[in-house]
């Protein structure tokens, strides 16, 4: 079972560290509490637990269909969409030591939301997740448990990094680094918008 945590760890970690915007958000979230990455990771981890069980009881294969994967396409893109024009909109705005984000949910609801708008999400835990979670079934209810744990673990200990790490650059450098990390994020995200509704367009046609 140490094996198979070692590369569920490793598998969690080169998906957790590629940017997204969870990542996104976490930094423009960091510049105003470092412990933002901390409740971003426990409401990224509440929707993965579900997703976890629906997989376990046959679910995942319903995340596979096409016209699925196409609504959440569309319907995430859209919102990031609207959620990164408003960081763009917030950046002559940005005063240190104010809540700034134009992102209006706390950090925990940050993590829910952006995490059920995300398809590529759902498809990996539909996909690679649905393997390991089948790897991990083996060794019973402990070795699901374990496995859960690494994986959330790998997102809590990366958002948690990223969060403490910009508050700390946002109090050492000041509003104008904070304005271009509003800037960079709310780019990220209009491209992530663009790159949601772009496939799901390719997957209706």
């Amino acid at each position: 079972m140490v094996s198979f945590l070692l590369k569920a760890g490793i598998i969690s970690l080169s998906g957790v560290m590629a940017p997204g915007p969870i990542t996104a958000v976490t930094v423009s979230k960091g510049t105003e509490q470092p412990y933002a990455g901390a409740f971003i990771a426990l409401g990224h981890g509440m929707v993965e637990l579900v997703l976890v069980i629906l997989i376990l009881v046959g679910f995942g294969q319903f995340l596979e269909v096409y016209w699925v994967k196409m609504i959440i396409g569309v319907v995430g893109g859209l919102f990031l969409l609207k959620m990164g024009i408003g960081l763009l909109k917030s950046i002559s705005k940005v005063k240190i030591g104010v809540e700034n984000s134009a992102f209006p949910y706390t950090p925990l609801r940050s993590g829910i939301v952006l995490s059920i708008a995300n398809p590529y999400l759902l498809i990996w835990w539909a996909t690679i997740g649905a393997v390991l979670i089948a790897d991990a079934s083996q060794f019973g209810v402990v070795g699901l448990m374990a496995f859960f744990l690494v994986h959330w673990g790998c997102d809590f200990c990366w958002d948690f990094f990223l969060s403490a790490i910009t508050f700390k650059g946002g109090k050492f450098f000041g509003q104008r680094l904070q304005q271009i990390l509003f800037a960079v994020c709310g780019l990220f995200l209009l491209f992530f918008s663009g790159k949601f509704i772009y496939d799901a367009i390719n997957i209706a046609l």
